[in-house]
């Protein structure tokens, strides 16, 4: 508070609590005050407000990280450093758990930040080889965590499709000795499912570009994504802004890292082949309706590389087994049935493959000392998502953020609630919107959302997704905030289909598709796949599938009721500790850098709350602080209170604010603080406070010179007299070096430049680097501008002689491809019909040449002449109707008689080839004439002549 008090005409306010206004326009120009300049970071007290930039700031340096080691919270600019080194310094000093809640839309930057925390205590915390281990551990498991968790969606490409909490175990000395990561909901659907503009986890793509060819081959892939049907349904396989070669190098380090042995990377890379394997699988029907494979390629390969027996496979994809007392039968699958199996398999295998990845990692970074432990938690969790089509996991997602959003406001008022009692100040109630009634519309046990679903799930009949929805409205058509197309009045009918049902979240208006509801959320393996990959040779497989209850007749819990369980458990987990807050916001949706869309901005602020947690952290208070702090800060501004106050600190900070004129109103004297109401009434004491540290140092620096005695006085004279020569002294000595300096490297010059012509030697070397440099630089202010520019090269060094003409053979071609890039289609479609009438004409043709020249003659004679002059230039004569069109395109041929052979062979006029003397008519535009003159000469020129005709002198040749 006290930098953002210092700082606050800088640009814009550093802490939202200090504006005058808590209005939303205020707090939206603020925002983007701060963010056109850059600063990105803002407190609202504790809460640190985030903007993505979409760029790359230099704002994360080590040496950003040691300023903020060690410094109060409200002393420097906000950052992200300031909040993680305050919690882990409170998490010290208290010996208290805590966490930080990092939340956002996708794509507002919430994985970015919770990279910086961890990279922030992996350089602050103590060192040794163990913690060292640790750390590396703790940051590897990040970029493994985005491999097989992360995706590209349309809102963001490196979105989180899984929620993850992660501890920070530190020991009483501050060490951070181990980690334990919680995951949430992976989206299991987008491994056999991907939207328009979207792609699957990136593991599956780094893998096929990335990997070795030896790897590739072992497990039967193709350096091809198109060829996979589970990497192709978002038609974007292939992202410019991704470098998936380059994560797969950092994924197969960070394997090594957290101690995933050989073995057991193969077998993961397995997995991961045999899941694009089991996509390509198709069935067809038979005769009778039944499905069968018809590409047993595939099927061997999964066979091999998840160590099952092949025919059980096949027989597990396109049979049920289904057990009647102690018989089984084999029910035939259609083809739906089968695809269902066949991807049911695909998402079971993978889901369970990032779980068992999850427990590596955990076991990797597990702490072995009993000993109590503190911890400081990271909560990087999905954003509130709102797409054009909301599905199951949009629904559980924003599910997620309602339950997130009422912990928030709880913790919030619940700390600015038991302060205000703990200072015995009179809490003002704030008005906010409490969400419990949309968590109840969801979760409520037998009424809610949830209950409903699974209901749907598990009874028997004929459920599908439109009877969850019927029984839904039954329930719920009374509700508030739920409606349907039944449901709805005669316009918010037009904005439904008949399968949707939308919500009223705290966050605005979402319409979910039923479709896939049910299936998404049974999430059902058939009972006897179950039983083949418990049989697998394929370690990982057969871990994950062996800790299953097979033996259990108890049908396991649906998806949403496993979330809710486990959002319930997390609350459990958050409440029990401390909470600091990062909010991050998209600054706008085409990752433009530099652009602030206010519409969205101003969404943002509305969802996540800050215009409520801003009024809970005003509560009518701007400001508040310890006694002892107050009063350290502006004791200068009362003559009572200065140097020293010998009372109690809360009867000095009274005697000072009556000094300074507060009134009853403006302030409230707490139990251990004091609470400032205005920004206003602050900011005039800290002006007070600046004018002061002035008028203190000269009144100071008057008092020390008049208690000076005389002799003190020429002591110090004399020692700055004494100073002062020891200076110069240096001052000489430096100037002598530098000047020796100067001299030797003169007479190098001088010694290079007089032997510039020998072999390269140590005099010369120096010289001749300077010659190239020089020649180098003045060159490139000097290239030409055109190709027929033959004459501004300039001359090189004797030195430089070969690399100037290589050099300028580059050039010309780089210049020609430029020219040939930007030819326009139009121009190309010229060139064609020029050619076209070439080869079609009746009559013939009319040619001449000029050395090393091309210009463009608008029109030529009917017959078909040449002249036999060495001229190298041959004229197309173009008939345009339009007057304003050029005329004669007039191009250069060094091969000029093979090129009029092949023309004339092609166009069947091999006879009516004449020669041409003197003169040529031509038509420069429709109805106006010129010529063309030919002469001989000494030497090749083309000008114009006094008559106004072209004139064409080239030395005369013979033909035989």
């Amino acid at each position: 508070m006290e930098g953002a008090l210092t700082a606050r005409d800088r640009v814009g306010i550093q802490d939202f609590v200090l504006l005058d206004e808590t209005t939303e326009a205020a707090f939206l120009s603020n925002l983007k005050k701060r963010f056109s300049k850059d600063l990105i970071y803002t407190y609202i007290g504790t809460l640190l407000v985030s903007v993505n930039p979409y760029k790359e700031l230099d704002i994360y340096s080590q040496k950003q990280m040691d300023l903020y080691m060690g410094v109060n919270f409200f002393e420097l600019p906000p950052h992200i450093y300031a909040l993680a080194d305050n919690a882990y310094h409170t998490m010290l000093t208290e010996f208290n758990n805590h966490f930080i809640l990092i939340s956002g839309e996708s794509g507002a930057g919430k994985t970015e930040a919770s990279k910086k925390i961890l990279q922030y205590y992996a350089v602050s915390c103590p060192s040794t080889t163990l913690l060292n281990t640790v750390r590396d551990k703790m940051l590897m498991s990040n970029p493994v965590l985005e491999a097989f968790g992360n995706a590209k969606t349309l809102k963001n490409d490196n979105s989180s499709r899984f929620g993850k909490y992660m501890d920070i175990q530190f020991d009483s000395q501050g060490d951070a000795v181990g980690g334990h990561v919680l995951n949430y909901l992976l989206e299991k659907s987008r491994v056999v499912h991907q939207n328009h503009g979207e792609r699957n986890f990136h593991i599956f793509y780094q893998l096929v570009e990335g990997g070795e060819d030896d790897l590739l081959h072992q497990l039967g892939l193709e350096r091809d994504c198109q060829h996979y049907n589970y990497l192709t349904q978002g038609e974007c396989a292939i992202v410019s802004s991704i470098n998936d070669k380059n994560d797969w190098k950092t994924v197969k380090n960070a394997l090594q890292v957290i101690d995933i042995d050989e073995i057991n990377t193969n077998h993961l890379f397995g997995i991961v082949a045999s899941v694009l394997h089991l996509g390509n699988i198709q069935f067809a029907a038979d005769s009778k309706g039944q499905a069968l494979l018809n590409n047993n390629a595939e099927l061997r390969w999964v066979s091999n590389l998840l160590g099952v027996d092949a025919h059980s496979l096949q027989e597990g994809l396109t049979y049920r087994k289904i057990e009647a007392k102690k018989d089984q039968v084999l029910s035939p699958f259609t083809i739906d049935h089968a695809i269902y199996a066949r991807d049911a398999l695909a998402k079971a295998i993978y889901g369970h493959t990032f779980t068992w990845l999850v427990n590596r990692i955990n076991e990797s970074m597990e702490n072995k000392d009993s000993s109590r432990k503190t911890v400081i938690g990271l909560l990087d969790i999905y954003g509130f998502e709102v797409f054009y089509v909301n599905s199951f996991e949009q629904f559980c997602i924003n599910y997620c953020n309602e339950k997130l959003q009422q912990l928030f406001i709880q913790l919030t008022l619940k700390a600015e609630q038991e302060e205000y009692e703990a200072e015995d100040i009179e809490w003002e109630p704030v008005q906010f919107f409490n969400n419990k009634i949309i968590c109840d519309l969801v979760e409520e046990k037998h009424r809610g959302i949830i209950s409903i679903l699974d209901e749907e799930c598990l009874r028997p009949g004929d459920a599908t997704d439109l009877t969850f929805l019927e029984r839904l409205e039954d329930k719920m058509g009374n509700h508030p905030h739920f409606v349907t197309h039944k449901l709805a009045d005669k316009m918010t009918r037009k904005t439904l289909e008949r399968g949707d049902f939308r919500l009223l979240h705290y966050a605005g208006e979402v319409t979910y598709c039923v479709v896939g509801f049910l299936d998404k959320n049974n999430d059902l393996l058939y009972r006897n796949i179950k039983d083949l990959m418990c049989q697998s040779k394929n370690a990982i497989v057969k871990e994950c599938f062996f800790t299953m209850d097979l033996d259990s007749r108890r049908r396991p819990e649906t998806v949403a009721t496993q979330f809710k369980s486990s959002l319930l458990k997390l609350t459990e987990i958050l409440m029990a500790k401390e909470a600091w807050y990062i909010r991050c916001l998209k600054s706008n949706e085409s990752k433009q850098s530099g652009h602030f869309d206010e519409a969205l901005i101003r969404h943002q602020v509305k969802y996540l709350g800050l215009m409520e947690h801003l009024r809970v952290r005003r509560a009518g208070f701007a400001y508040r602080r310890k006694y002892e702090v107050f009063l350290k800060r502006y004791k200068p501004l009362c003559p009572a209170t200065w140097p020293h106050w010998r009372g109690l600190p809360a009867d000095g900070v009274e005697v000072l604010v009556q000094h300074l004129g507060y009134l009853p109103n403006e302030y409230k004297m707490g139990r251990t603080k004091i609470f400032i109401r205005h920004p206003r009434t602050l900011y005039a004491t800290e002006d007070a406070y600046e004018r002061c540290k002035h008028e203190l140092g000269e009144r100071i620096q008057k008092t020390k010179r008049r208690n000076y005695s005389p002799s003190i006085i020429f002591f110090f004279t004399s020692s700055a007299t004494k100073i002062e020569t020891c200076w110069r002294g240096v001052q000489a000595r430096k100037e002598r070096e530098r000047r020796a300096w100067a001299v030797k490297v003169i007479k190098q010059f001088i010694k290079g430049y007089m032997t510039r012509g020998q072999a390269k030697t140590t005099d010369n070397s120096e010289y001749l680097a300077f010659v190239r440099q020089n020649y180098l630089n003045r060159l490139k202010e000097n290239l030409p501008k055109t190709v027929l520019d033959k004459t501004t090269w300039l001359s090189p060094p004797p030195v430089l002689v070969e690399t100037s003409e290589i050099l300028r053979k580059l050039h010309y071609r780089l210049m020609v491809r430029k020219y040939v890039r930007g030819i326009t289609p139009q121009k190309k479609a010229e060139v064609t019909h020029t050619s076209n009438t070439l080869c079609k004409t009746g009559s013939s043709y009319v040619l001449f040449v000029v050395i090393n020249s091309m210009f463009l003659i608008p029109s030529v004679s009917t017959e078909a002449h040449y002249h036999n002059l060495t001229d190298n230039m041959i004229v197309f004569h173009i008939t345009c109707e339009d007057p304003k069109q050029k005329g004669d395109l007039v191009m250069q041929c060094d091969h000029l008689f093979e090129f009029l052979t092949k023309l004339s062979v092609i166009a069947n006029k091999q006879n009516v080839i004449k020669v041409v003397q003197g003169s040529i008519k031509i038509e420069i535009q429709a109805g106006k004439e010129s010529a063309v003159d030919f002469s001989t000469g000494p030497e090749p020129m083309v000008y114009k002549a006094k008559n106004g005709h072209l004139m064409v002198s080239t030395i005369k040749r013979t033909f035989h």
